[in-house]
């Protein structure tokens, strides 16, 4: 008996998705709740788990397809038994007929990239079963870095492979290329190549083009930046901080706070409190436009800008005014991890008010934030260094950070955006102020 496998819900608004890989193939055994299938929304990589255990029978949409949320994209059967030799999915059977019709050679290991790297080749095939498990993030590491994931062991759950793996060894094929490249020694009587012929090998060798398509998720993260620059009136106003007194806060508590909530004591907790401070005295910058009338709120949701494989994600601290230091730092951890390994829910990516990024982490002197809309203000941080500054009449080296603060002229007067930010300059310089509510 055959069931059907339906593109699950997801998220708010979210009506489709492109199905970015086929993790399983036709003829191969499945396990209920195991992924078969990853699909790519506007926000995150989705996997679309078997809902019984059985044998794949049929893939009716072909990697690249835009599908639709409750449309059957496979067929399991919970009766069959995994084949020895699979048929080819609708994909690869397009694919075969397209690039080689006489039926010889091999399909790529990477199936949907025709860029896939040298490495992963043909001796990789025997690992295939293993590779077409491995999850987006992990996926898009092995196209960056060229290696064979085949030849890895991994250190995930049940050995699979993470991005850690991935770039370990990397790193390690790196170590190795320059011996690899070494030329052999050659008779002398070999006549050397002249000048010519040397600058000409080494433009040809130079020159590369890639074309590759823009995934859903660097799509809308373009069409939404471009869609805040048309509609907002943005302005950016600065000021810069002394970071003295955090880390020094940071140094003497580090070991009892990571002792007693088991994670380390970052920065981002001292500024998402201290903008929640700041927000109290004007809340303009928590607030947004909808239509004619501007939306306040008593609560703070922080979108916090981190790095993710495919591009830049925004998850949501909700509640970050109402949360403890250790209770920031731990939700923000595990956002950094989980947008590494592609595991973030829509959910998690929606309804933020306000969005602190963290520029300074990539070296990032000084920046103009785009705003996140509909919110109307953005505060970037950069990175700490220490600066010559005058305290006390005296010119002292004191670890200094730009702050920038974007924000929608239309709602925020230019007042109220420097006195925002000199709020949160205030908190940081004496983060006495964020326990007594100053």
């Amino acid at each position: 008996m055959a069931t059907d496998v339906e593109v699950p819900a997801l998220g708010e608004s979210i009506t489709e998705g492109t199905l970015a890989q086929w993790l399983k193939k036709p003829g191969e055994a499945v396990d209920a709740d195991e992924p078969i299938a990853s699909l790519e929304t506007d926000k995150v990589s989705v996997e679309v788990p078997s809902p019984v255990a059985g044998v794949l029978s049929e893939q009716l949409v072909n990697e690249g397809d835009t599908v639709a949320v409750g449309a059957i994209i496979a067929r399991i059967d919970d009766k069959a038994t995994a084949s020895v030799s699979p048929p080819p999915s609708p994909a690869q059977s397009a694919a075969a007929s397209t690039t080689n019709p006489a039926g010889a050679g091999e399909t790529p290991l990477l199936r949907g990239d025709e860029h896939a790297p040298d490495a992963v080749g043909s001796e990789a095939m025997v690992a295939e079963d293993h590779v077409t498990t491995l999850s987006p993030a992990v996926r898009r590491a092995v196209l960056e870095y060229h290696v064979d994931p085949s030849s890895i062991r991994g250190t995930g759950k049940d050995g699979r492979l993470t991005k850690d793996d991935v770039i370990a060894a990397a790193q390690a094929q790196s170590r190795r290329a320059p011996e690899a490249r070494a030329p052999a020694s050659e008779p002398s009587t070999r006549a050397a190549p002249s000048p010519e012929q040397g600058k000409s090998s080494q433009a040809i060798g130079e020159r590369r083009e890639e074309r590759v398509k823009m995934t859903r998720l660097r799509q809308t993260i373009a069409r939404r930046l471009k869609e805040a620059q048309n509609s907002a009136a943005m302005l950016t106003t600065f000021n810069d901080v002394d970071m003295s007194a955090v880390i020094e806060a940071r140094a003497r508590y580090k070991d009892l706070f990571e002792k007693k909530h088991g994670i380390r004591l970052g920065f981002m907790g001292f500024f998402v409190k201290a903008c929640a401070l700041a927000a109290r005295d004007v809340p303009s910058v928590n607030a947004s436009i909808d239509g004619d009338e501007i939306v306040y709120r008593d609560y703070l949701d922080v979108s916090v800008a981190v790095s993710a494989p495919k591009g830049l994600v925004v998850p949501v601290v909700r509640s970050a005014d109402r949360m403890s230091f250790a209770d920031i730092e731990k939700k923000i951890a595990d956002f950094g991890k989980r947008a590494k390994e592609g595991t973030l829910t829509v959910d998690e990516m929606q309804g933020g008010t306000f969005t602190i990024s963290n520029g300074g982490v990539f070296g990032s002197l000084l920046s103009t934030p785009i705003i996140n809309p509909p919110q109307s203000a953005v505060l970037g941080m950069h990175r700490i260094e220490e600066r010559p500054v005058v305290k006390d009449g005296a010119i002292v080296a004191r670890p200094m950070m730009y702050l920038a603060l974007s924000y929608d002229h239309r709602l925020i007067d230019g007042r109220e955006a420097v006195t925002f930010l000199v709020r949160v300059k205030e908190a940081i310089e004496d983060p006495t102020r964020l326990l007594i509510d100053l």
